[in-house]
C-alpha cells in the first residue's frame, strides 16, 4: 500500500481554521475552503508542523492560541536544527524576501530539509507566490535539493484520478 504524501502545515492553516468568520469576502472564502479541506482531504496526507509553526500559532490572544494549538495536537513536530537554520539563512539572502518574512523562510527550509511533498499555506505574499516559487526552485536546483509543491487548500480539495 503506498504511503500518503507528506505535507507541511504552515501557520496560516490553523489560523484560518480557528478564526471567527471574517466579514471580508475573500478571507471568509479562504476560511470555508480551509475548513472543507480539513474535513474532506487532510486524511490523504501525512501532516507535519515545525517548532516554528507552534511558536507562531501560540502567539497572540490566549484563547485563539489554544484553539490553534489544539488543532495541531498530535501532529509530528519537525525540529529547527542547524541544517534548517543554515538553509533558512541562504533562502533569506537568495529569495529577495523582506526581513519580516524570516519565519517564512524557516517554513520553506523545514519543508525542504525534511523532503516533504507539499507545503500548505494561505501566505500568497511570501510562500504560495509564483515569483518566490520560481526563485526557490532555482536555488534548490543549484544546491541539489527538491522543492515541495507550495499550494493552497483550494488546490488540494479535489483528488485527481489516480490519487495524489
Amino acid at each position: 500500500m503506498p504511503k500518503n504524501p507528506t505535507l507541511y502545515l504552515e501557520s496560516t492553516i490553523p489560523s484560518y481554521l480557528t478564526a471567527r468568520p471574517s466579514r471580508d469576502l475573500v478571507v471568509a472564502a479562504h476560511q470555508q475552503i480551509t475548513y472543507e479541506w480539513w474535513q474532506q482531504a487532510r486524511t490523504n496526507f501525512d501532516i507535519y508542523v515545525s517548532e516554528a509553526v507552534l511558536d507562531e500559532i501560540s502567539a497572540g490572544d490566549p484563547d485563539a492560541a489554544s484553539r490553534r494549538l489544539n488543532l495541531t495536537d498530535g501532529l509530528p513536530i519537525l525540529a529547527i536544527d542547524d541544517e534548517v537554520g543554515s538553509l533558512a539563512i541562504e533562502y533569506q539572502h537568495e529569495l529577495g524576501l523582506p526581513r519580516s518574512a524570516q519565519l517564512d523562510v524557516v517554513h520553506l527550509a523545514c519543508a525542504v530539509v525534511y523532503e516533504l511533498d507539499y507545503l500548505l499555506t494561505w501566505n500568497c505574499a511570501h510562500l504560495a507566490n509564483g515569483v518566490v516559487i520560481h526563485r526557490l526552485q532555482k536555488v534548490n536546483t543549484a544546491i541539489d535539493r527538491a522543492t515541495p509543491v507550495i499550494i493552497t487548500p483550494e488546490e488540494l480539495l479535489e483528488t485527481p484520478e489516480g490519487g495524489y
